[in-house]
């Protein structure tokens, strides 16, 4: 068992250590691999002591604990003070957001949605707000801390109850997968969801988790029911759709005089857990926990063999059987006959494209033309697309997810129509640009009136698009046509390519307009240079999945149904008026307020004061990207208040 499992480990380490390192993570097995990450020291910061001298020579010293925590100020509120607990709690805010300021700018905290996400949980403010906006409502902080505890409570059970719970499935899934098969890909992981199965098998584990409590208050049972309900993630993993119960039971008796041959099997791996023991878990996460998970599986697989060959009570629903042998060549070829019919079809097909018009359709999605030959070429490409992620399945390289008893598939009529690996044509792709400058527009008028109140024109140019929007569409449609079959990829390639854009679109028409600034993303999270942000980039690669697989296909769809040459003449038309928008724009540039004004910096001053002061003569400036000192009139002692503007 254990050289089969390692023989299974080096077919599919990767996918099998990321399944284990997963499973760690989430808290859901193997959980003391990462006892390396918590074997840190961590320091208290000191509290900041501020001594300011009096007018009749006596010192104030004020303490500011840079060390209080939400805690503090939940504890304050429980105390029926609410409004020292908020004032606390954006205290605590505050420093987060100055020590972030000290740092690298490019991790800015001070602007931006990301960045107030980031502040409001770091400084777990967000949960004092949430107990004071409670409490608000119901009128007794205490209450409102109570509401948030049972609010907790439930999350962290449901998270436990739909993953950490349930994850033990899924591995094992991966892992039986893994046993005859050469190709186990990602998407197994969500096979439960596939087979809308994840609350059944979250139930299975459920039941097995109660019942073990149940029998852990006695001595015997903290062993012996471990063994017993071994095998009860296998058994759900294998066949997710039998009762609780059934699982339960089906494990005890499959493990009926195997409980201490289960124990030595585990015993004999007491070397691979001191290892990683003196690894302080390391070696565990990249070898000893997917090897002895991959050959576990294989004492599973023999005992289910025993189990069927003995005719077990409730061995029948054990009926996945292509788990362990591959399935025949002719049941192969009649339930995918529709994929075999592609793969033996000819390279060089009727509706294939030769010369310059291939080279377009296959590495940039265009077609100049929409005619016949073009047509086919488009259906043929599309419903090679749609099988060939099944291409593995027939040549027995990966499970047939067709001859699983529970159907994995299900045609969406809608999907399909929308054929996200579709060809544009030219006039599409005008159609497009034109369509997402004017929703790029659209977007950012919108949302300066939402968060200002004023109507202005966004962008360089006088009319109602912005070209950015556009061109990063038509580009991802074009240059990213490849990766279109893999969304995971799809959405790299848009962030790395709209992050490209941005940064030079924003380069270069500061350096065309004399250094005047269009935007800046100076103070948002993770931003580089003021022109591009993390904040920024998360959306466009949503918004660019969006347009590749829903927005793109329904405008190539509603161009579709209308008559070539009337298309044709509205899109010409509208370039021409665009043209000539961009080349007045070059003269007369759209600039003003809310177009190229730049929100101003924070300022703030590095000096820190009450009371009285005597003879202050310099203080030093600190905003807007600039630092300078200033002497001051030092011929009024004892002056109460100095304002100081920047």
């Amino acid at each position: 068992m254990k050289r089969l499992g390692r023989r299974s480990l080096k077919k599919h380490y990767v996918i099998f250590a990321a399944a284990c390192l997963t499973a760690a993570f989430l808290s859901s097995e193997f959980r003391s691999s990462l006892n390396f990450s918590s074997a840190q020291l961590s320091q208290q910061p000191e509290d900041e002591v501020e001594s300011t001298l009096n007018a009749d020579g006596t010192y104030t010293v004020e303490t500011r604990l840079s060390s209080i925590r939400w805690e503090d100020a939940l504890r304050v509120i429980a105390e029926d003070d609410a409004q020292a607990g908020q004032e606390m709690a954006d205290e605590i805010k505050e420093n987060a957001i100055q020590r972030s300021e000290e740092g690298n700018p490019m991790f800015g905290r001070t602007r931006g949605v990301l960045s107030d996400v980031v502040n409001q949980i770091s400084s777990g403010s967000i949960i004092v707000t949430a107990v004071t906006a409670i409490g608000s409502i119901t009128g007794s902080e205490n209450f409102g801390i109570l509401i948030l505890i049972l609010l907790g409570a439930a999350g962290l059970f449901l998270f436990w109850f739909l993953v950490q719970n349930t994850f033990p499935v899924v591995i094992r899934r991966v892992f039986l997968e893994g046993m005859i098969y050469d190709r186990v890909t990602m998407q197994r992981f969500v096979f439960l969801l596939r087979v809308k199965k994840w609350l059944r098998a979250s139930w299975i584990m459920f039941v097995k988790y109660i019942f073990y409590s149940l029998w852990c208050i006695t001595v015997v049972g903290i062993v012996v029911k471990r063994y017993s309900y071994y095998l009860v993630p296998y058994i759900a993993a294998e066949n997710p759709d039998m009762k609780a119960r059934q699982a339960v039971t089906l494990s005890r008796k499959m493990m009926k005089g195997h409980k201490w041959q289960c124990f030595v099997f585990e015993l004999s791996f007491i070397g691979w857990e001191i290892l990683g023991a003196l690894t302080m878990g390391i070696f565990n996460i990249f070898y000893t926990n997917p090897y002895k998970m991959a050959a576990f599986t294989r004492y599973y697989a023999g005992l289910r063999a025993e189990a069927v060959r003995n005719q077990i009570p409730g061995a029948e629903l054990l009926y996945d059987t292509y788990l362990y042998e591959k399935a025949d060549p002719d049941l192969i070829s009649e339930r995918y006959a529709d994929i075999i019919r592609v793969m033996e079809e000819p390279e060089c097909e009727a509706g294939k494209l030769a010369g310059w018009r291939g080279v377009l359709a296959r590495n940039f999605g265009i077609l100049l033309f929409r005619r016949e030959q073009e047509r086919q070429f488009e259906k043929q490409q599309a419903e090679f697309v749609r099988i060939q992620a099944m291409i593995d399945d027939v040549q027995g390289e990966a499970y047939p997810v067709r001859l699983y008893p529970i159907p994995e598939e299900e045609r969406r009529k809608l999907v399909q129509s929308l054929n996200y690996m579709r060809h544009y044509s030219v006039w599409s792709l005008i159609a497009i640009f034109l369509s997402m400058s004017f929703f790029g527009w659209l977007w950012e008028v919108g949302m300066h009136l939402v968060s200002y109140g004023e109507f202005v024109n966004r962008g360089a140019l006088h009319g109602p698009w912005l070209p950015i929007y556009g061109s990063g569409s038509v580009l991802m449609l074009t240059l990213l046509n490849r990766f279109r079959k893999n969304p995971a990829l799809e959405f790299t390639a848009t962030v790395i390519l709209c992050g490209f854009l941005e940064y030079m679109t924003s380069l270069v028409m500061e350096i065309m307009t004399g250094g005047m600034k269009w935007w800046d993303y100076s103070g948002y999270f993770l931003n580089l240079n003021g022109r591009i942000c993390a904040e920024g980039l998360l959306v466009f690669g949503i918004g660019g999945l969006a347009i590749v697989y829903v927005i793109a296909p329904v405008i190539d769809i509603l161009i579709g149904g209308l008559r070539e040459k009337n298309v044709a003449a509205v899109c010409s038309l509208l370039m021409v008026v665009f043209a000539a928008d961009v080349f007045y724009s070059q003269i007369h540039p759209n600039e003003g307020k809310g177009v190229t004004d730049i929100e101003a910096k924070r300022h703030h001053l590095d000096i820190s004061y009450s009371g009285q002061y005597n003879n202050l003569t310099n203080v030093r400036f600190i905003g807007a990207g600039n630092e300078k000192e200033e002497d001051l009139d030092g011929s009024s002692p004892g002056a109460s208040a100095v304002r100081v503007q920047s």
